[in-house]
C-alpha cells in the first residue's frame, strides 16, 4: 500500500515539475508585444497621441519641465524585473542603468553585453534619444534584444528619465519647456483699411446749376449740363 501511495506521489510531483519547467521555457521564448498598430478600437479608451486625429505629441522637453521623479521611481518598477539604477548595481537581464544620461548609446559603463542593434547607434543618451527608445525599442534600434513594450504616454517617459538623471553621481538640470509660438498679429480683414482692397465709394455731392454757372470748370464731359456764364443767364 505504501509502495502504491509513493508511486502516485512521485508520478504526480514529476508531472508537476515537467508542467512548471514547461511554463518557465514558454516564457522565455514566446514575449507579448504591444503591436505597433491597433486592430480595432475600443469604445470608450482613449487614443494615443498620433492616433485617431488626436493631438499631436511635444517634444520632451515640454514635459521634462513639469517630470517629477518621485513619479517616476513607481513607473520604474516596470522596469525593474531586468534592470537596477543603484550605484554599484550589477547587471540583470538588462544593463545597469546608474549614470546612464550622458553615457554612450550601447556602450555602457557596466560591462553589459548590448546587441549589435543598438551599440550601432552611436551617439550618448540625451533626453530626446532616451525618449525615443522608452517610447518604442524595436524602432528605435531594430533587431535589439529587448522585448519591452515601451511606455506610450510621454508623462511616464519624462518622470522616468527624470528618476534615471537623480540616479548618477552628476544630475543634469532638466530642460525648460520650449517657448510657446508667438500668435500671429492681429490684422484687418482685407478691403477694410484705408487703400486695402477693394473700397466703398461714399455718396459724391452732386452740384446744382446754379453752382456750376459760378465755377463752369467744374463740370465737363458728355454728362455735363451745357451751362456756361453766371447763374440766371438764359441760353439761347
Amino acid at each position: 500500500m505504501d509502495d502504491r501511495f509513493n508511486t502516485i506521489a512521485g508520478w504526480v510531483l514529476a508531472g508537476g515539475i515537467v508542467a512548471l519547467g514547461l511554463t518557465i521555457v514558454s516564457g522565455e521564448y514566446f514575449h507579448p508585444e504591444r503591436p505597433e498598430k491597433m486592430g480595432y478600437v475600443v469604445e470608450g479608451v482613449e487614443a494615443e497621441a498620433g492616433e485617431g486625429g488626436a493631438a499631436a505629441e511635444k517634444p520632451i522637453a515640454f514635459y521634462l519641465a513639469s517630470a517629477d521623479s518621485a513619479k517616476g521611481e513607481q513607473v520604474f518598477k516596470k522596469c525593474a524585473a531586468c534592470h537596477n539604477a543603484d550605484k554599484g548595481g550589477p547587471n540583470a537581464l538588462g544593463p545597469n542603468l546608474w549614470g546612464v544620461l550622458g553615457e554612450g548609446v550601447g556602450k555602457g559603463a557596466h560591462g553589459f553585453a548590448f546587441s549589435d542593434a543598438l551599440a550601432s547607434k552611436g551617439g550618448t543618451w540625451d533626453w530626446q534619444n532616451l525618449s525615443d527608445w522608452l517610447h518604442n525599442p524595436k524602432k528605435f534600434a531594430p533587431g535589439t534584444k529587448m522585448t519591452f513594450a515601451g511606455l506610450s504616454k510621454p508623462e511616464d517617459r519624462a518622470n522616468v528619465i527624470a528618476f534615471l538623471n537623480q540616479h548618477s553621481d552628476g544630475p543634469k538640470p532638466l530642460p525648460a519647456a520650449p517657448a510657446a509660438a508667438a500668435p500671429a498679429a492681429a490684422g484687418k480683414a482685407p478691403g477694410t483699411g484705408p487703400n486695402n482692397g477693394p473700397q466703398v465709394a461714399g455718396k459724391e455731392p452732386v452740384l446744382t446749376e446754379q453752382q456750376v454757372g459760378k465755377n463752369p470748370k467744374n463740370v465737363g464731359g458728355e454728362g455735363a449740363p451745357k451751362v456756361a456764364g453766371p447763374a440766371g443767364a438764359k441760353t439761347p
